[in-house]
């Protein structure tokens, strides 16, 4: 049984922990509030781009269409770009998208393609560095702590680059969506080739446009790769901040009983070394 010394310094050490989780708590609610609004204001003109691209694709002629549009086949190499955070501390965000990455990995391996993988945070290449260290090509760290449109074209020239220069054929990221602080979603998006869908290619009037459809297609496919990653950079780190404020919380509660349990300890040994005190003073007192 420990000592009442011993019983003091865990609850002191305990109030430490909570206080410094409480701390933790306050600042992840602050970076989300704003990580959520410049989520929220991406999210439409992500959207928008989608869909006039989707339109111009839906008349553009496929055989002279750019490449970033008619792709390649057969696809042999397809390179994911997994999102992740660079700092811990944000419950199971990281890890639930990178099972979600192993499990793509295996089906694509089971196809026969070739895995190219690109991390962007530390945490992303640490969860699978382990079993699949040898198909990580390239990692962004610190990517995630200054956010700007900047690193987004950075990552998307290098990918454009990767896939003109035939060095893989589908490029898919992988990121967690922003719900709310209890829930990041997993999200997988084909980003290039770009994939067209004819329910959102339909349009309601006919639209010309000068100059052709794929010329435009030429100057816009490019940029809505970094439109697209910069919204998964965005998307990431509002969903990195919702996890840490609902695991710091979670800490935080979990001190709290702690620290009841630990007192309730000490005060049941300090009132029995009490009892026994007296009990001696009294027995001493009856020989005497």
């Amino acid at each position: 049984m420990p000592s009442l010394k011993d019983l003091r310094k865990r609850i002191s050490s305990v109030k430490s922990t909570r206080q410094i989780t409480k701390t933790m708590k306050m600042v992840a609610a602050a970076k989300m509030r704003r990580a959520r609004e410049s989520c929220e204001k991406a999210r439409p003109y992500a959207d928008s781009m989608n869909e006039v691209l989707q339109q111009l694709a839906a008349k553009a002629n496929t055989e002279s269409a750019p490449l970033l549009l008619r792709g390649r086949t057969p696809v042999k190499t397809v390179r994911l770009l997994v999102f992740g955070s660079d700092r811990g501390l944000c419950g199971g965000m990281n890890t639930h998208l990178a099972k979600k990455a192993m499990r793509r990995i295996a089906k694509l391996q089971k196809e026969g393609k070739t895995v190219q993988i690109v991390t962007l945070g530390r945490k992303a290449r640490d969860e699978l560095r382990t079993k699949y260290g040898h198909l990580i090509v390239e990692t962004y760290n610190d990517i995630t702590r200054y956010i700007n449109y900047e690193t987004a074209e950075n990552v998307a020239a290098d990918t454009v680059q990767a896939f003109l220069d035939g060095h893989c054929d589908q490029v898919v990221i992988l990121f967690n969506t922003f719900v709310s602080v209890l829930k990041q979603e997993p999200t997988e998006f084909q980003l290039v080739p770009f994939k067209q869908d004819e329910a959102k290619a339909t349009t309601s009037a006919a639209v010309e446009y000068e100059p052709d459809e794929e010329a435009i297609l030429a100057k816009l496919l490019p940029l809505n790769i970094g439109v697209q990653i910069f919204r998964a950079l965005l998307e990431s780190n509002a969903s990195e901040q919702g996890a840490r404020m609902s695991a710091m919380e979670n800490a935080t509660r979990n001190a709290g009983e702690m620290i009841d349990s630990l007192t309730l300890s000490y005060n049941r040994q300090r009132q029995a070394m009490i009892t026994k005190e007296l009990i001696e003073i009294i027995s001493g007192a009856e020989s005497v």
